[in-house]
């Protein structure tokens, strides 16, 4: 057993190796190796390989998800078409739970919203994730009553679930309701426990509409230092948002 463990310190360490001299690491890693094996693949492992794979697995994530909105916007009814497609030849509780997601981004919320009320009385009825999808899509179809029985029975069986999605969801829903109160609270909760930008926004855009501009300001000075932070991934994601505010409070986005 002895040899066994000293043969296999080895062998991680020859493997190190040769990802440190193909990925064109210093030298010195070759002498930590080979002059301590097990102590030496373990700092490799933590100082170079793991951040490295960790990289390479977001570069190769983020790619896929530029692919999927490159080939959605040249040909958009792709998904749908896919999805259907599948639902059809398999019509199981998954491929329905995916036609009914891509019914909703193609904006036909009332085909969306069968398919989701259909998916609810199947084997995936009690799944917190379609039960978030389909109060998503009750709201886009004007149905606020049944997307907050929803996201109330979310709330309760799994607090943590998604839990600033789910408030400012609930945040909006009580502001449709003219429940100042009650989405005042939502708001407040999203932005001291996740301080998120979309939490700040909408809690500012929400608060404009209601005539408090102090807390508008407030929240918009405060992205605005955030702003400064922001990377050109981060800018492109949230501008949309930020020039929903800018429009509330009479501003212009500084491009």
């Amino acid at each position: 057993m002895p040899i066994f463990g000293v043969g296999l310190h080895i062998i991680v360490a020859l493997f190190f190796a040769v990802h440190a001299i193909r990925s064109g690491r210093e030298l010195y890693w070759l002498l930590i190796l080979f002059m301590f094996p097990l102590l030496g693949s373990v700092v490799y492992f933590f100082a170079i390989f793991l951040p490295e794979f960790k990289s390479t697995y977001r570069v190769q994530k983020n790619f896929n998800k530029v692919a999927h909105v490159a080939i959605n916007s040249l040909d958009p009814g792709r998904e749908l078409r896919a999805a259907k497609a599948a639902f059809d030849f398999t019509p199981t509780a998954q491929n329905q739970w995916r036609y009914a997601d891509a019914l909703l981004a193609a904006d036909r919320v009332g085909e969306a919203v069968q398919q989701f009320e259909l998916c609810l009385q199947g084997p995936f009825a009690n799944d917190l994730e379609i039960q978030f999808a389909a109060a998503r899509a009750q709201l886009r179809f004007n149905q606020p009553e049944k997307a907050l029985q929803l996201l109330e029975a979310i709330r309760t069986a799994n607090h943590s679930f998604r839990a600033e999605a789910v408030t400012l969801l609930l945040a909006q829903i009580y502001a449709g309701q003219g429940k100042i109160q009650d989405a005042k609270l939502e708001f407040e909760h999203a932005v001291d426990r996740f301080g998120s930008v979309e939490a700040r926004a909408e809690y500012a855009i929400w608060a404009a509409q209601q005539g408090d501009m102090e807390t508008a300001h407030h929240l918009f000075n405060e992205l605005e230092q955030l702003k400064k932070h922001w990377n050109k991934t981060s800018y492109n994601q949230y501008i949309p948002l930020m020039n929903r505010l800018e429009s509330m409070l009479g501003r212009t986005v500084k491009q």
